[in-house]
């Protein structure tokens, strides 16, 4: 595929991989490779031997790098190394003018002193609240602050906590490949039942994505006591809490992590959707993808009241908020009942597609690209 000598290669820093969960990245980074190439680069991983960069290309066309690092590495040491094989991957493939996408601050340390054509910084997180977060991420945030061109937040929290840090601050919610989940309204999908849903009786309660200190397990836990007759079921991986603290009973089934291409069939076999988030610091700030995704699947959905849930799609009576395991049950019940806020599944579902329409991946990615290359000619100009 050509790419116009006008568009900057993308090199993306990012303390998440390409071949975990799929979300944001992946979505905006495969949009980005249609018309310029992509560097994905991960956070290092520990092998034998001298540093070295692996890089690989993935069907969407973006190229992950990841860097080699022998172990018994000093911080100082491991971060010169990266500096080394960033610097190489530049100079190998060709790559004089890009601009510089970082999903974390803390990849500062070995990027600094680059001369790219723009700088992004895509806050989709608040990093600085996660359970392991160095201490240093929020000065190498405030440094990134100052460098980049352009900030865009994962949700309007985010946004509300950043806009008046930086003069170009948009706000960029979750959004939705509307049509890859709408096949779940067509219930059982092409292949059947998946093989490890299909023994499991209804009605079913189910949530997908990472299972990690976000999750209020005392509030899973509840569910499944107060309502035995219910099947939960989680798909996910589980990260940075132990395996051990989570609930176990006969009514609730983890079922691992899934493909993003195979989540629509798992989803169209549940009756209700789940988000039992926790109110912790680590999701104060977060914009769920998955609000949307179960929506366009046309599901109705139960959730905690994190903030960009409540606004809009509670204050929309598009989801059901609740804050304990007895109003979590009686919002549950009511939808397994075919309640829609007194309005029928059809007008419901119709309010959803038209909040989604507004929405999608593709709508998103033009929006920062556009902005991107404001943020290009501007410096052009300057120059």
């Amino acid at each position: 595929m050509p790419f116009s000598s006008l568009k900057p290669d993308l090199v993306c820093l990012s303390h998440l991989r390409w071949d975990f969960v799929y979300q944001r990245p992946q979505h905006l980074m495969s949009r980005f490779a249609r018309d310029r190439r992509v560097f994905f680069v991960e956070e290092p991983e520990v092998h034998d031997g001298p540093p070295r960069m692996e890089i690989g290309d993935r069907p969407e066309g973006v190229r992950v790098a990841v860097p080699r690092l022998p172990p018994g590495l000093s911080p100082e040491q491991a971060e010169a190394a990266q500096r080394d094989l960033l610097h190489a991957l530049l100079e190998e493939q060709g790559i004089s003018e890009y601009i510089l996408w970082y999903y974390t601050p803390m990849a500062l340390a070995f990027s600094s002193g680059l001369a790219p054509a723009a700088v992004v910084y895509d806050c989709m997180d608040e990093l600085s609240l996660f359970r392991g977060a160095p201490p240093v991420l929020v000065e190498r945030e405030a440094k990134l602050l100052e460098v980049a061109d352009l900030v865009f937040t994962g949700g309007h929290s985010l946004y509300e906590a950043k806009r008046d840090r930086h003069p170009e601050v948009y706000a960029f919610p979750s959004s939705i490949d509307a049509e890859h989940f709408a096949q779940a309204r067509k219930g059982r999908l092409a292949g059947g039942e998946p093989p490890d849903q299909a023994p499991i009786p209804g009605p079913r309660l189910g949530y997908f994505g990472v299972i990690d200190e976000r999750l209020d397990l005392d509030l899973l836990a509840g569910i499944a006591d107060a309502r035995p007759d219910w099947q939960l079921v989680a798909l996910g991986p589980v990260v940075k809490i132990d395996p051990a603290v989570l609930p176990r009973r006969s009514n609730i089934h983890y079922l691992g992590m899934k493909k993003y291409e195979e989540l629509p069939r798992y989803l169209g076999g549940w009756d209700v959707a789940l988000m039992p988030f926790a109110r912790n610091e680590s999701t104060r700030f977060i914009s769920p993808t998955k609000t949307p995704e179960y929506l366009a699947g046309g599901k109705p959905v139960v959730s905690t009241p994190i903030r960009d849930v409540v606004r809009p799609y509670g204050e929309q009576r598009l989801v059901e908020i609740a804050e304990d395991v007895e109003s979590f049950v009686a919002a549950a019940s009511r939808l397994l009942d075919g309640w829609y806020g007194g309005e029928s599944r059809e007008d419901w579902m119709r309010r959803v597609d038209e909040l989604l329409s507004r929405s999608s991946w593709s709508r998103t990615w033009q929006q920062m690209s556009d902005l991107i290359d404001s943020a290009v000619a501007a410096r052009r100009r300057v120059a």
